[in-house]
Formats: C-alpha cells, sequence, structure tokens
C-alpha cells in the first residue's frame, strides 16, 4: 500500500502532496522535508529506489518535478514506478506534455485526475482510457454548471433591470 505521494520542483517546493495513511502535520513536514533533501542529494543516475525507514521511497524525475511515492516495504518497486509512470501519462493527456506551471495554476485538477486514479493508497482504475473518459465527463458537467450559472446570472441581471425600471415608472407617475 502506498503511504503518500509527493511532487516537488528541483528547487525543492512542494507541489503536491497526497497522504494515504492519517499522520499529524508535524510527521508530514518531517516527510516532506526529508524526501526533498535525500531525492535532490541523489546523482541523477542513481537508482530510483531507496529505503527509508520502514518504506521504499520511488522517485522518478520528470522534466523539471520529482515525483516521489513513499510505499510499504514489500510493494513491488517496479509497480510502483509504473503507477508514477501511469500518473504522468493522465497529467500529459490532460494537459499536453504537462509542465511544473500546470500543477501550479490547475492543482486541483492534478488532485482530481490523482483521485480519479489512486483510492486510499491503492490503484482504483488501471484503464486510462477509463480514467480519462472520468475526466471528461467532469469537465463537461462542470462546463454545464458555469453555463447554468451564467444564464440565471444573466436572468437576474434582467429581471432586476426590469423591476428597477417599473419602480422608476412608477415614482415619475407619482411625483405627477
Amino acid at each position: 500500500m502506498m503511504r503518500f505521494m509527493l511532487l516537488f520542483s528541483r528547487q525543492g517546493k512542494l507541489r503536491l502532496q497526497k497522504w494515504f495513511t492519517s499522520m499529524s502535520e508535524r510527521e508530514k513536514k518531517k516527510i516532506i522535508r526529508d524526501m526533498t533533501t535525500m531525492v535532490l542529494a541523489r546523482q541523477p543516475r542513481s537508482c530510483n529506489f531507496m529505503q527509508w525507514k520502514d518504506l521504499k521511497i520511488v522517485y522518478k524525475r520528470y522534466a523539471s518535478l520529482y515525483f516521489c511515492l513513499g510505499v510499504e516495504s514489500q510493494e513491488n518497486e517496479l509497480l510502483a514506478l509504473e503507477i508514477i509512470h501511469r500518473y504522468v501519462e493522465l497529467l500529459d493527456k490532460y494537459f499536453g506534455n504537462v509542465c511544473e506551471l500546470d500543477i501550479i495554476f490547475n492543482f486541483e485538477k492534478a488532485y482530481f485526475i490523482l483521485d480519479e486514479f489512486l483510492m486510499g493508497g491503492e490503484i482504483q482504475e488501471t484503464s486510462k482510457q477509463i480514467v480519462n473518459r472520468s475526466i471528461e465527463a467532469s469537465d463537461m458537467l462542470q462546463e454545464v454548471r458555469f453555463t447554468d450559472m451564467h444564464a440565471q446570472m444573466h436572468l437576474v441581471k434582467h429581471c432586476d433591470l426590469h423591476l428597477w425600471c417599473e419602480h422608476v415608472t412608477s415614482v415619475a407617475w407619482l411625483s405627477v
């Protein structure tokens, strides 16, 4: 089972964090500090797996972002590496060659994509097509809601203008 997933930049700035087990904020901060320090200190050609306390740490660098996964010691490292790669593929499909700025400015979508793929530290859906369809359906629903909200706002503005015109007309008649 996965314990956490972290995304951070080459400068050590945290861009995304997902915790699959309950822990205090103090513990989370220590893990984040330890992971960024350890991963960034490694040579580029080093193995993508490390042992840390009772966990295996699996990481991979894509462009300027490090994707870091903490898994239990009995888990398969190659499967964890594949999970990271699959998440990057899903992000690439949605953003079109995802970059750090996409994560910064669309972090809620990055979290949504992760939640469609993983749940409770386990893979929820293995099919990229199904995950992508779910993301597209969510975007369409959000667009419909936005369009409905925009139409309602327009209707309210129109009604308010109509009521204001009626009020002005009635006040003008009373003053005559």
